[in-house]
């Protein structure tokens, strides 16, 4: 029995707008990974993109569960000796909530040229307003 393997042409990806506000951020970031990534349909394949393309607004009504916008911390490093940039989950949330929100999605996809492919997909919005309108998104409730 041959596997079915869809050609580009037959993937078809879809805009769709998900709500973070009230939302918790772990699930709300596992759901839109999955949506990315295309698990979610029946022509995922492990090695293509099938995924569709996600818009989440209101990200700055996302919510932190436990002590999570103190403990937790954000890490990057500048490439220099000493560069270690640390910052706890709630300055990064007061500075730029797109980042958090677009940052929890990230560290759920694949870490590969198709993570990377994946993750332009991703369109972070703090406020109730995107500028997609002409891809027609369909509302999705998390």
């Amino acid at each position: 029995m041959k596997s079915f393997i869809p050609r580009k042409r037959e993937i078809q990806k879809n805009w769709r707008v998900i709500d973070a506000e009230g939302q918790i951020l772990g699930r709300l970031a596992s759901r839109v990974a999955t949506i990315l990534i295309g698990k979610d349909k029946p022509l995922y394949t492990p090695f293509l993109d099938t995924g569709d393309y996600v818009i989440i607004i209101n990200a700055e009504k996302v919510k932190l569960t436990g002590k999570k916008l103190t403990n937790k911390i954000y890490r990057r490093h500048t490439g220099y000796p000493g560069g270690l940039r640390e910052m706890p989950a709630g300055v990064l949330m007061a500075k730029d909530p797109g980042k958090l929100v677009r940052e929890a999605v990230i560290g759920m996809l694949p870490k590969t040229k198709l993570g990377r492919a994946m993750r332009k997909k991703l369109k972070v919005y703090c406020g109730p307003q995107h500028p997609h309108q002409a891809q027609k998104p369909a509302a999705l409730a998390v």
